[in-house]
């Protein structure tokens, strides 16, 4: 066998079996970068939308690594200020500029989660069909799962 085959054959299976490791947490972190994406894991200032615990929980997981959500601070006093006497008046301020909608982009990043997901799911398929060491295969993406459950207790 040639060198260039044994160097690409050495690569193609550590690709596989670092996929499959890796393909759990992908997974996750693809499903809860597409609900933040759309803001479902807080509420938003006035609204009446409480999110699910677990989902504040996993949004927590993807962002800080810990499913301890802290409780919210209060919002700050909205006392209404007097302005100080002596304070110079600005007169050169600019207009704000229109705010942009971010809807757009948003839905780009849920299209590119989903797209991670499926992309994600389908080689997970299509290594366990097609491999021919399954109980390896399969040990390998057990322990994409079991490896991080474990480190959450440390």
């Amino acid at each position: 066998m040639a060198a260039p085959h044994r160097w690409l054959k050495a690569f193609r299976t550590l690709h596989l079996y670092l996929g499959v490791f890796s393909a759990p947490a992908l997974l996750f972190f693809a499903f809860t970068g597409a609900l933040q994406s759309l803001d479902l894991h807080e509420a938003a200032r006035g609204s009446d939308y409480k999110p699910p615990a677990w989902l504040a929980s996993m949004a927590h997981m993807h962002k800080k690594q810990s499913f301890e959500v802290p409780a919210k601070r209060p919002p700050p006093n909205t006392a209404v200020r007097t302005p100080a006497v002596d304070a110079p008046v600005r007169t050169d301020a600019k207009t704000p500029a229109p705010k942009r909608s971010p809807w757009p982009m948003k839905a780009f990043f849920v299209l590119v989660a989903l797209s991670l997901l499926f992309s994600t799911l389908t080689g997970v398929y299509m290594g366990w069909r097609y491999t021919r060491h399954r109980r390896r295969y399969g040990v390998l993406l057990a322990a994409g799962i079991v490896v991080p459950a474990l480190l959450m207790l440390f």
